[in-house]
């Protein structure tokens, strides 16, 4: 496979990499953090100043829980939990409390966990008592046993570990509750009634150089049947591998899930590096360097793949960060609750596509 075409195949023909010595690929006190709290049609137009402070309000104070861990030299891990923990908890997203409603009135939450050093995972699904679903979701990953658990046996697991439960009053809210009677009434679909995909997420560097990605939800207004969507799955909505990314996903996860979007951007990032060394150490006759994942490169590859996305008829969003400390974001939609934080100075949130 000739240079030019894998670089066609990875979406990078234009975009810059750098090469370092291992010892360079990542400062010792650097640290990356981004967080996200859904993807959807969002225009200013339909947004009270008051309304859009109080998003930024809820955006900037999850980050700033994530930031403190990494500027104290936590983990990734914790980072991601700290800020996942506030967002479930605040009834503006759909995560935990303010969680959408079933076809059946319930509230059914999923989330997921990954760590990029092992690539342990942890996620729950259709779970409807556990007040803070992410922390399941690593209590899972933590036993080790498994990766995936569903509904009771979730639960069960939940009670044998002593994980808070919540009365279903916890995770209502009016505004969600006439989403779910406007929608049986006008016999609309979900994406009708639900102007943003408002599923959590947060993806961190930390320190030691680790990644790790987190996401919850509440899925879709009106699912059915059990209906997962893609923020549980690891390698769709929520994945992270040191070698190459963290990726948290927001979005009509049925797109998500057929692209494999987590995974596939880290894929593809992996072997940008790998291909871009080779031709290096061919060229120089020298092994041993390293790639730095730029902003650009990073950017680029996850904008190919949201557009894959796009063309199957999906909307949504994505926030990866890398081993280089790139935080970046990417998404099809006209807006994006999102966040970043770095060691270099970084401090944003924003919501609309052109900020």
């Amino acid at each position: 496979m000739n240079r030019t075409f894998t670089a066609l195949a990875l979406g990078l023909l234009t975009l810059p990499f750098l090469l370092a010595s291992p010892a360079a690929a990542h400062d010792a006190e650097a640290w990356s953090f981004a967080i996200h709290g859904g993807a959807g049609t969002l225009s200013r137009e339909n947004m009270t100043p008051e309304r859009e402070a109080e998003y930024e309000a809820a955006l900037q104070r999850a980050l700033d829980a994530g930031a403190a861990v990494l500027r104290a030299g936590g983990s990734a891990l914790d980072a991601v939990e700290a800020a996942i923990l506030l967002l479930e908890d605040d009834p503006k997203f759909n995560a935990g409390r303010g969680a959408v409603y079933t076809w059946e009135g319930a509230n059914e939450l999923d989330a997921a966990v990954m760590d990029g050093r092992d690539r342990s995972a942890g996620a729950v699904t259709g779970v409807t008592a556990t007040k803070n679903p992410i922390l399941l979701a690593r209590a899972v990953m933590r036993d080790g046993r498994h990766v995936f658990l569903s509904g009771p046996g979730a639960e069960e697991f939940a009670r044998e570990r002593q994980i808070e439960t919540a009365d279903p009053a916890w995770f209502q809210t009016e505004a969600r509750r006439e989403a779910l009677e406007r929608m049986k009434a006008d016999q609309l679909s979900a994406y009708d009634v639900d102007h943003k995909f408002g599923t959590v997420g947060a993806v961190a560097l930390d320190q030691a150089g680790n990644l790790a990605a987190g996401t919850s939800t509440g899925g879709m207004t009106g699912k059915r049947w059990g209906r997962i969507g893609d923020a549980p799955m690891i390698g769709a909505g929520t994945y992270a591998d040191n070698r190459s990314c963290a990726v948290s996903a927001t979005g009509a996860g049925e797109y998500f899930i057929r692209v494999g979007v987590a995974h596939e951007i880290c894929t593809r990032l992996r072997l940008a590096g790998n291909t871009a060394l080779a031709e290096f150490d061919k060229g120089h006759g020298e092994a041993g360097g390293e790639i730095m994942l730029t902003d650009a490169l990073v950017s680029g590859v996850a904008d190919a793949v949201m557009a894959e996305v796009k063309e199957l008829g999906g909307d949504g969003g994505v926030i990866v960060v890398a081993p280089s400390g790139a935080a970046v974001f990417s998404f099809n939609t006209s807006g994006m609750y999102r966040g970043r934080a770095t060691s270099e100075g970084v401090n944003e949130v924003a919501i609309f596509a052109e900020e």
